[in-house]
């Protein structure tokens, strides 16, 4: 793979509580998808943002995770979004990351959106992860992480992508687009940032907004309030280029993700 990173965003309106509907919706969307390095979905792209995972909630040897390594061996990309996962006794919103060659790595989510009791359905996560699409370092979060800067620290510059999946709701629009170049801009990194569009099960709207800010804090890619496929291409040149100009990461104190 070459300095540039190929990106297509799914901005969707999910299906509530219907994993193969969802299935077969972003499976049209993929039709217009092609020569693409990673494709990113939703938060809980499956199912919607929903607080009862009993009986939804799949495993990583289910339906969907085999559906998922399906599609990224058809478009030779990595594919990667999050949905509610069993694990064990325990819920967790677990990213995942799926490469052509069927390879699964996961985050889970870290700081679980208490205000609709997701800290009471799913378990939090309590590592970060960094994956590798070839030159370029790449760290997912979800959705409510994007609020807690400490947790997206960019310490020593260990990635060059900070990917972000939602459910943002549309009443809180005004934060999401503040907070997404504030965590470009002090971590001196692209930040890719992918929110759902559509009403839920819960009579929440969500209205997209998604976007793609480079390290300055321009935006570079913004979806407005319908369902559209997103495509840019990143260029690890001109990231390494403003780390050189401006290397204030090298001055940051040392801290821990405790």
């Amino acid at each position: 793979m070459s300095e540039k990173l190929k990106i297509s965003l799914l901005q969707l309106d999910l299906v509530w509580q219907d994993a193969a509907a969802n299935r077969a919706a972003i499976e049209q969307q993929l039709k217009t998808v092609s020569d693409r390095d990673l494709i990113v979905l939703p938060e809980m792209f499956s199912t919607g943002f929903d607080m009862k995972p009993a009986g939804l909630a799949e495993t990583m040897d289910g339906e969907t995770v085999s559906w998922l390594k399906s599609v990224a061996a058809q478009q030779n990309a990595v594919v990667c979004g999050s949905m509610m996962m069993q694990v064990g006794n325990e819920y967790v919103n677990r990213f995942l990351w799926v490469t052509p060659h069927g390879e699964v790595s996961h985050y889970d989510k870290r700081h679980l959106f208490k205000f609709a009791g997701e800290d009471e359905q799913y378990s939090a996560g309590t590592e970060r992860a960094i994956f590798q699409l070839g030159q370029w370092r790449i760290a997912p979060f979800i959705c409510f992480d994007l609020r807690f800067p400490v947790w997206s620290r960019n310490l020593d510059c260990q990635y060059d992508v900070a990917l972000y999946v939602a459910n943002w709701p549309k009443v809180r629009a005004p934060q999401w687009k503040s907070l997404i170049p504030a965590r470009a801009i002090e971590n001196q990194s692209y930040v890719v940032a992918l929110n759902r569009v559509g009403v839920d099960g819960n009579d929440i709207a969500y209205s997209g907004d998604s976007m793609v800010v480079d390290p300055l804090g321009e935006t570079l890619l913004y979806g407005a309030n319908k369902e559209v496929v997103l495509n840019i291409e990143l260029d690890l040149n001109e990231l390494q280029d403003v780390r050189s100009r401006f290397p204030f990461l090298q001055e940051a104190d040392g801290f821990t993700f405790a």
